[in-house]
């Protein structure tokens, strides 16, 4: 028997890539079993849910009745879940397109002692790189990112938290975590780090789950025979998820750092963040904002 794994998508108002994402997962799962595929709804109205009904697969629908963020609706889905009946199971974004037999070379990964997540190589719609693995995050790091932008400081060696040279996704091997929207994760793991921290609502949540699966001995392992296209979301030019993603950053390194390291790394982010602005980047206008006056943070996502 061929092993078997379960599929957990989070949707939001994703009806226009969502079918997508469902018609390329039974080719990218050849060679392995699909059990349940868990969508995780936060209340859409565009008719996505009817999308998932539809598709001929073994697809459950989990409503979460309001927009609750990422972290939540996977904890939702895996609560739909037998974990004791898949050997693994791959959280994805609903705008992600699983080229074929995408699913068993991470599956294989996961049987090596001390690999608890596995992550596919991630390109854009048009073909190209996009990175998507990251280094530990670090006091130096955010300075090196603040003076030199991420991706120039991705090229240099480890100077940088994003990894952004091509060659480096050429080889498998481990790395601190990478973008949550394609996470294959061992059922052992699942249980052992427990949820997903629900506090984030959106960005580092997968950060924060990557960082504890390593605290108890479990490694991110990428694994470029994986290729996974995804088309990526609007927290680059959307100035409230920008805000938003470098607030939860900061947040989660002081959580893991303590107050006095984690004022250091805020210091870099904050600086980072100003020069930018002052060019006249509006999600860096809006972060520098978030990161000075927490009452204009965002505590809710859109309903």
């Amino acid at each position: 028997m061929p092993p078997r794994i379960a599929v957990v998508i989070v949707t939001y108002n994703s009806a226009d890539v969502l079918e997508g994402c469902l018609a390329s997962l039974p080719a990218g799962a050849a060679g392995v079993e699909l059990a349940d595929v868990v969508v995780a709804d936060n209340a859409s109205k565009d008719g996505s849910t009817a999308i998932a009904d539809r598709a001929d697969l073994p697809v459950k629908v989990v409503q979460l009745g309001r927009n609750a963020g990422y972290a939540a609706a996977i904890n939702a889905g895996l609560a739909a879940l037998d974990l004791d009946d898949v050997a693994a199971v791959y959280v994805l974004n609903p705008d992600c397109r699983l080229r074929p037999g995408a699913v068993a070379p991470l599956l294989a990964c996961l049987d090596e002692p001390g690999r608890g997540i596995a992550v596919p190589h991630m390109v854009n719609p048009d073909g190209s790189l996009q990175p998507s693995l990251r280094r530990a995050p670090t006091v130096g790091r955010a300075v090196a990112e603040a003076v030199l932008g991420g991706d120039r400081a991705g090229r240099l060696g480890t100077l940088g938290e994003l990894v952004t040279d091509p060659r480096a996704y050429a080889e498998a091997g481990a790395y601190a975590w990478a973008t949550g929207a394609a996470l294959l994760i061992s059922s052992r793991v699942v249980r052992e780090v427990g949820a997903w921290d629900e506090s984030y609502l959106l960005y580092s949540e997968e950060t924060d789950f990557c960082l504890r699966a390593a605290d108890l001995g479990w490694s991110t392992w990428y694994e470029p025979a994986s290729v996974i296209e995804h088309i990526g979301g609007d927290s680059g030019v959307n100035p409230m998820l920008a805000a938003l993603l470098v607030v939860n950053k900061v947040r989660l390194y002081r959580r893991r750092h303590g107050p006095v390291t984690g004022a250091a790394y805020y210091l870099a982010v904050l600086a980072g963040e100003a020069a930018r602005a002052l060019t006249g980047r509006p999600t860096s206008r809006a972060s520098l904002t978030a990161l000075l006056r927490p009452s204009r943070r965002m505590t809710a996502l859109p309903q």
